[in-house]
């Protein structure tokens, strides 16, 4: 059985750049096949259920850089890309305040399901573009692209800007230090989260292991809810990954 749409979208596969973007929490879509969880229209629009503005920033930033993008097609309530199966949060019984009926007694069998028409084809996907541009000699760069919201469990945050990183920190970093350079973000790393927090299982998987330089970008969803928004953040954050990725290749080769 089907989920009604592709796992996974891969938009400009052949791009050049050495940049490979992705975005985990693209969408809030609901396929027929596991319904809407028994949320609400507010729930489903709600940050609970996808990343909002994060697809218009992935996009925005993968055409500046000349860079393929690999985004989910079905919201992180139905399964959380950026968390593996075993982990509660891959496929939630409650997020922040909300919680969510669909998931509140979930199966093995759905689990392994969902895992099965999600989370396997969205992250065969994104191996084998990275593997294909290895193999042309791209060296490829992997940066994720999430959104959080202004508030948490009732409390207000101050960061705008967050860069997170897995095993290796160096992209992290001098991201963090070019953004401070060139932008007035409050910007910060490992905020609003970190590795610490199980945020960072697609650089896990995929870049750790190949030693690939990488970093997750979060921005603050209100400072990205318009497509110009969008387009403005992209505008400023591309030049600061290629200054940052400079920055890294020319310490090591001196």
């Amino acid at each position: 059985m089907t989920t009604g749409i592709p796992p996974v979208e891969i938009e400009r596969p052949d791009a050049a750049g050495r940049f490979i973007f992705v975005c985990e929490h693209a969408s809030n879509a609901f396929p027929a096949r596991w319904g809407d969880l028994g949320l609400g229209p507010e729930a489903r629009g709600a940050h609970i259920a996808w990343d909002p503005g994060a697809l218009g920033l992935a996009r925005a930033l993968a055409g500046a850089l000349d860079g393929p993008l690999v985004a989910a097609t079905a919201s992180r309530l139905i399964y959380d890309l950026n968390r593996p199966p075993h982990a509660p949060g891959a496929m939630p019984a409650r997020s922040e305040t909300y919680d969510i009926p669909g998931n509140a007694a979930i199966t093995t069998e759905d689990r392994l399901a969902r895992t099965e028409a999600l989370y396997l084809p969205f992250h065969e996907a994104l191996g084998g573009l990275i593997a294909q541009r290895l193999a042309r000699g791209l060296a490829p760069v992997l940066v994720t692209v999430h959104s959080f919201t202004p508030v948490w469990f009732g409390q207000p945050r101050a960061v705008e800007l967050g860069v997170i990183h897995d095993a290796d920190p160096r992209l992290a970093q001098a991201l963090v230090a070019e953004a401070r350079g060139a932008l007035t973000l409050d910007t910060r790393l490992n905020e609003p989260y970190s590795a610490a927090d199980g945020v960072t299982h697609t650089l896990a998987r995929h870049a750790t292991p190949m030693a690939l330089p990488h970093a997750m970008i979060e921005l603050r969803n209100d400072l990205i809810a318009t497509q110009a928004q969008q387009a403005d953040i992209a505008a400023q954050l591309a030049p600061c990954l290629i200054a940052a990725l400079a920055r890294i290749e020319t310490r090591e080769a001196a």
